[in-house]
């Protein structure tokens, strides 16, 4: 293998966890390669405004924070590479004709859609996946949240700060949820439950202006007038590929602390509590000095 295909840091993954341990590995004089996919930038890149991530008073789009990062990495000398993984053996260390030292991974975790065309072409618009990013462009207004889970109802929760009401809506007759956040929803004022109804249309051409339910037990149809829809129906980590080859929890998150040496781990890939951009770049930051340090150890 000639020297242009060796590592000292193989990063998979490219949205805030990955190029912030780029920029920190080549930054340690670490030659790095980022293997960001043929969407890179992770989730940021369907967003419109964050106005949570420190450094930017007046809000920064999604996609333009995620490109001033990447070009950050590029700038500290980091390699990127816009294919998706096809093949990884982490005992050799190796990711598809590329060999390192060691590997970052940083493959995070995708949010599980309704998978209705009108939720796609709406992201950003009035659809979104994340309360604690997004609660704040909807004071005094109403929303749809979509789940019967313990996220459902944090995020249910955390936008009674900003809204004017809100409806769950749930498919099946009872809630997933533990019981103390079931009674936290159903003795608050703000929370209207739907039962046994599903989303099955969203209206809007620019933003959301509401929805189509439809009632499980007979079908029957109706609208609901809205300026946004959360879909809180779980998340997917990004670890198919790594099955069988790193440890993984009973939900197919990532584990931290990994027996294979050489292997670290930053960002949603693990982090099912936290999900934030913040979180992600300093889990991406810790993997990374973990890795110099392992790499300065077994020189």
């Amino acid at each position: 293998m000639n020297d242009k295909k060796n590592y000292d840091v193989i990063i998979i993954g490219s949205g805030p966890a990955g190029l912030t341990a780029g920029i920190y590995t080549a930054r340690a004089n670490l030659k790095t390669l980022c293997i960001a996919g043929n969407i890179w930038g992770g989730q940021l890149m369907q967003t419109t405004l964050v106005e949570n991530f420190p450094g930017f008073p007046d809000g920064i789009q999604g996609p333009d924070l995620m490109m001033n990062m990447r070009k950050q990495a590029e700038k500290m000398g980091v390699e990127f590479v816009d294919k998706n993984v096809e093949k990884v053996d982490v005992s050799k260390l190796t990711v598809g004709q590329y060999s390192a030292r060691a590997i970052i991974v940083a493959t995070g975790a995708e949010f599980k859609w309704l998978g209705l065309p009108s939720e796609q072409k709406l992201i950003g618009r009035g659809v979104s996946a994340c309360a604690t990013c997004d609660a704040a462009f909807f004071k005094d207004n109403k929303v749809v949240v979509v789940g019967g889970g313990d996220a459902a109802m944090e995020e249910a929760l955390y936008l009674t700060k900003f809204v004017s009401s809100l409806i769950i809506v749930h498919r099946r007759d009872t809630f997933r949820a533990s019981k103390i956040m079931q009674d936290r929803v159903l003795n608050n004022p703000k929370i209207k439950i739907l039962f046994n109804t599903e989303v099955k249309e969203i209206f809007g051409e620019d933003k959301v202006t509401g929805v189509q339910l439809m009632t499980t037990n007979d079908n029957r149809m109706t609208t609901y007038d809205c300026s946004g829809v959360f879909v809180a129906i779980g998340h997917t980590p990004a670890t198919k590929i790594f099955e069988g080859q790193i440890k993984l929890d009973a939900k197919g998150y990532a584990l931290k602390e990994q027996e294979t040496k050489g292997i670290f781990i930053a960002g949603d890939v693990h982090d099912h509590k936290y999900r934030q951009a913040i979180t992600a770049a300093g889990y991406g930051c810790e993997a990374a000095l973990d890795a110099e340090r392992y790499l300065s150890e077994n020189r």
